[in-house]
């Protein structure tokens, strides 16, 4: 009797300092891929950690996650580790309100198992719970406030976290309780969210670009001819704002974005925007247009006798190649205390995210990114722009990504203060552009950009008009911009014009475009298309001309490949 009760007091303290380490495997039906993960367990706690190897060459801004329970505080800590300066936390309880219902007692992998079932967002979750182990652990916090070790469970039947191993250490020489796993100092507190949000932000590259930078009418501002890096530059009476900037290249894997702001600094109407990058290859260039004048550009002249300056490809000389076509709101911001809505409040600023990884082969190294805005305001917008590259794979995979891109024209006239031209060419004329496909592009396709502009009754901005692109002289694709969905932005247009019948100049369906928004590039697929010297053409019926009024139309297109 008294070695039996012996053996019980050892195996009590045994368990008392011992700790335990279990692995858990997870997969999905037919994936062919598991993941890992480490549930280390001493007394009341427990730390979670990935058993995963670690990348290699892992992207910047990973964190290790690390998840601990103190079921004597009833308490469960996620923590964010990225150094041992640079931690940080948050704190939740592990009463999760799950409804579970016990089914049945089964054997599960040698463990006489509890089964419990429950629903987690329309996901039907079964869970398998051990209590012959006397002492608690699971992988996941979901499931913590179930008694036992957590063995099994699955989600709809096809995802399965199973119990892969358990070992155990124990100190026999040590009879006391084993060190807390829950370190007195997790870092920084923050709230679930912002610590989510956090954790985000550090994976995302960013590369500021304009922040709250002033675009407006003004003459008297003196163009620079030097351009320095990192220095914010108006041209063009203050209507375009430039930047020089030097931009690493990124992996291929990462999703490169365009994030841009803007709000009203005085002007009140809906203006056309462009974000675009200048190519400077040729020895002609657009930053020698900013820097000396618009008539240095090759010139397109239509059959009316009107020149147009810069649009197209040429020999020796590349368009502009635009990222974002964008279009101001009516006063957003600065007019918002002039007028009020019933039902509504007005947004504080127009907001603009466009995915521009298709030309990154423009935004790298040396680049020089511009901003116009077209308006007579002294006053005039300001914006702010960010690059922002978010990544697909954990690992910061080097190499070339074959990506093969071709600027091919751009009639927005970003210089319209300095005198270059409206498109309005195409009443009279078409755009044909030559070019030449490389040997071996295993893909092709035209980026498109088309908005028609013409702002009385009948004219382009208001009715639906096809533009026809013709490949070496034939027709290839059909394509009409409209935006049917203006009204949808009314909050973003507290100085737009309220009409009798209710409805407001902002709500009306336009030509590719509302007031607030970005115009969406469409793809046309030109996969096929032989090596060689090809031509491409615009056409559009624009409407006539009715006295000073006048139609124009901006297209940009730069064909985009892959070697």
């Amino acid at each position: 009797m008294k070695k039996l009760l012996l053996a019980i007091i050892m195996l009590a303290a045994f368990t008392a300092n011992a700790q335990y380490h279990l692995l858990y495997e997870s997969f999905s039906d037919g994936s062919g891929d598991t993941s890992r993960t480490q549930v280390t367990v001493a007394g009341e706690q427990l730390r979670i950690t990935s058993a995963d190897p670690e990348e290699t060459n892992p992207i910047p801004g990973i964190a290790k996650h690390i998840t601990y329970i103190d079921f004597a505080r009833d308490t469960a800590f996620y923590q964010l580790y990225y150094s041992q300066n640079e931690q940080y936390f948050t704190g939740v309880s592990l009463h999760s309100g799950n409804d579970y219902q016990f089914e049945k007692v089964e054997i599960v992998d040698g463990y006489r198992c509890k089964k419990y079932t429950t629903s987690l967002f329309s996901n039907r979750m079964e869970i398998w719970m051990t209590e012959d182990l006397k002492y608690h652990a699971t992988p996941t916090t979901t499931f913590a406030d179930l008694p036992g070790v957590l063995v099994k469970y699955t989600r709809n039947g096809n995802t399965t976290t199973r119990l892969a191993s358990e070992k155990i250490e124990r100190n026999v020489r040590n009879k006391k309780e084993p060190q807390p796993l829950v370190p007195e100092n997790l870092g920084t507190y923050m709230k679930s969210r912002q610590l989510g949000y956090l954790e985000k932000e550090k994976l995302v590259i960013t590369i500021p670009v304009f922040h709250d930078a002033q675009i407006c009418f003004n003459p008297k501002l003196e163009k620079s001819r030097a351009i320095p890096f990192d220095t914010v530059l108006p041209y063009s009476n203050g209507t375009i704002i430039l930047k020089r900037l030097n931009i690493k290249q990124l992996p291929a894997h990462y999703q490169l974005f365009a994030e841009l702001t803007e709000q009203s600094n005085g002007d009140a109407y809906d203006r056309t925007g462009s974000i675009f990058v200048i190519p400077t290859s040729q020895k002609t260039n657009f930053l020698n247009a900013l820097i000396d004048s618009v008539g240095v550009l090759p010139v397109f002249t239509d059959k009316n006798g009107e020149q147009y300056q810069g649009i197209k490809l040429e020999k020796n000389y590349t368009p502009l190649v635009e990222l974002v076509r964008f279009f101001t709101p009516f006063g957003v911001k600065h007019f918002n205390q002039y007028r009020s809505l019933n039902d509504k409040e007005w947004e504080d600023a127009a907001y603009y995210k466009q995915d521009v990884s298709d030309l990154r082969q423009y935004l790298q190294g040396d680049v020089y990114i511009g901003a116009f805005i077209g308006n007579y305001d002294g006053g005039g917008h300001k914006i702010s722009l960010d690059l922002k590259a978010y990544p697909e794979s954990y690992e910061w995979k080097t190499g070339d990504e074959n990506l093969w891109t071709l600027p091919l024209f751009n009639t927005c006239n970003v210089m319209e203060m300095s005198g270059q031209n409206y498109g309005k060419f195409f009443e009279t004329d078409s755009l044909t552009v030559t070019f030449t496909v490389p040997e071996g592009l295993t893909s092709l396709r035209l980026r498109y950009l088309s908005t028609g502009h013409g702002g009385w009754d009948s004219g382009d901005e208001f009715v639906p008009k096809e533009n026809v692109i013709l490949i070496d002289g034939k027709p290839r694709f059909r394509h009409t911009p409209w935006r049917s969905d203006c009204g949808t932005f009314r909050t973003y247009n507290p100085a737009s014009g309220n009409f009798w019948n209710g409805m407001s100049s902002s709500d009306y369906s336009r030509s590719g475009w509302c007031p607030g928004t970005a115009t969406q590039p469409v793809y046309f697929d030109l996969t096929g298309l032989t090596p060689g010297e090809h031509t491409i053409t615009i056409a559009i019926p624009q409407g006539q001309r009715e006295g000073t009024y006048f139609s124009a139309w901006n297209v940009s297109g730069v064909l985009v490949g892959r070697r």
